[in-house]
């Protein structure tokens, strides 16, 4: 049987990924793994103008660090890229009201998932009409707040999801107008539970077997529903184009048949979108431009071929503007040598922080990089694994990374691209605190979601004091 822990114990000596080239310098930052205000000075990480020292001193670690020029030059990158597009920010990779306004103030919309998400949208002051609500089992009080409050479109996912949309509409009065989820059968280059586009998955309605045609006739039917278009997406962390050319084939030959066999002209069609960023030296995602000229011709070309209007698109950039513009910064417990078979040692990193902030390692076997953030070191590189807090095998922050060898106990350590999914998807895993994130800028850092209490955790045990 293979051991759990698989080529770490191999004979022989510990080396590192194929992709991991071990640095003359560990000091040294690899610019385009962080946020775009991101450098060092004598060994100290600064972000926005915010020394992460001070940073620490200030609110505390482990602590989510949000760089604001950062999120919103990348917001404004996909938006003039786009410009023709309707551009939605994932409100699921981090949303909190900063972040919402921010999306709005650089002219995108928003993407909601749950009255949770649609909740922030409200407290935020977001036009409802820009936002869209996803979701493939939305509760019936989600769908009722939605239609009251007038989203801009419901993408509907069943045809439990059709009739309970156009039941409530009717009920309240409304007109909603909605979006068909359909699967185009493409499945991206992607962890197998981020791909979104295969048949065998919870979303959409299949092309392939004659559900997405079904579920537009049932649509066209409502007279409380507006069927606005189709909507696909094929998955997330993809780096080009070429997915969304076999999707759009697929997806526009529906929107013909539409037109043919049903009569009617779709006005939109959502490409999805799921755009990657480089978590480590071995990702290299495409530029917006790039993306929006090829998509933009995709589309172009697909409707010449098959004669109808080209509809107004939309595009979901995901994890793309959240994700390079926020790291995580940690305090390290504990560092520990284990020796492994063949005589090869690895080099333990303990950290505040784990699985509970971040849980993408252990649920996607996500690579991430991490650098020295607090002082510089002359000690040599050496392979090392940062590991978090946790009662668990598996909470692992960082698999594989070079840090100075003489990291101690004290150091901070920081990891970047850290803003997508991390802090939405923390968890009080061993009843720890989830950290804050503190935004920064010009120089000054501030709260935009406080770090919880123990006061926070134990407010929902209702049998304390019983």
């Amino acid at each position: 049987m293979t051991h759990e822990a698989g080529w770490a114990h191999a004979p022989g000596a510990l080396r590192a990924p194929s992709w991991l080239r071990e640095p003359s310098d560990p000091n040294v930052l690899v610019g385009h793994l962080w946020s775009q205000t991101a450098h060092k000075a004598d060994g100290v990480l600064t972000v926005g103008g915010v020394s992460l020292v001070d940073l620490v001193a200030e609110h505390g670690s482990p602590a989510y660090v949000l760089d604001e020029a950062d999120f919103r030059a990348r917001a404004r990158a996909f938006k003039e890229a786009f410009g023709d597009f309707d551009v939605f920010y994932a409100g699921k990779a981090f949303l909190c009201t900063a972040t919402a306004r921010w999306a709005a103030e650089e002219g995108l919309s928003l993407d909601v998932c749950t009255g949770g998400e649609l909740a922030v949208a409200e407290r935020a002051g977001i036009d409802m009409a820009r936002v869209g609500f996803h979701g493939n089992n939305k509760s019936l009080a989600e769908i009722e707040k939605a239609v009251t409050l007038g989203v801009g479109r419901l993408i509907v996912d069943s045809f439990h999801e059709i009739q309970r949309v156009a039941d409530v509409a009717e009920g309240l009065g409304r007109t909603q107008p909605v979006m068909v989820r359909v699967t185009a059968g493409v499945e991206a280059h992607t962890h197998e539970y981020i791909a979104t586009a295969h048949e065998d998955q919870k979303f959409g309605f299949s092309i392939v077997n004659g559900q997405a045609l079904d579920a537009v006739r049932r649509v066209l039917a409502a007279p409380s529903l507006e069927l606005l278009g189709l909507h696909s997406h094929i998955g997330s962390q993809i780096f080009d184009s070429s997915g969304f050319e076999v999707a759009a084939r697929r997806v526009l030959a529906l929107q013909a048949q539409v037109r043919d066999e049903l009569g009617a002209e779709l006005p939109e069609l959502d490409l999805g979108g799921g755009f990657g960023i480089a978590y480590t030296t071995q990702d290299d995602p495409s530029e917006p431009k790039q993306l929006a000229h090829e998509m933009s011709e995709i589309v172009a070309h697909e409707c010449r071929a098959l004669g109808i209007a080209e509809p107004r698109l939309s595009i979901e950039p995901g994890r793309a503007i959240v994700g390079p513009a926020m790291c995580t910064v940690y305090e390290v417990g504990t560092v520990k040598e284990v020796e492994l078979d063949g005589g090869a040692t690895r080099t333990y990193v303990s950290v505040d922080g784990g699985m509970s902030d971040n849980i993408r390692t252990a649920l996607y076997d996500a690579d991430y990089s991490c650098t020295l953030a607090g002082r510089r070191s002359d000690a040599p590189p050496v392979l090392a694994r940062i590991v978090g807090k946790h009662c668990e095998a598996g909470d692992i922050v960082v698999k594989d990374e070079f840090l100075p060898g003489d990291v101690r106990p004290g150091d901070l350590v920081a990891v970047p691209g850290t803003g997508a999914y991390c802090r939405s998807m923390a968890s009080n895993y061993n009843h720890t605190l989830r950290p804050p994130v503190v935004a920064v800028r010009d120089g000054a850092s501030r709260v935009v979601v406080r770090r919880e209490t123990l006061d926070d955790l134990l407010a929902t045990d209702v049998g304390i004091g019983q």
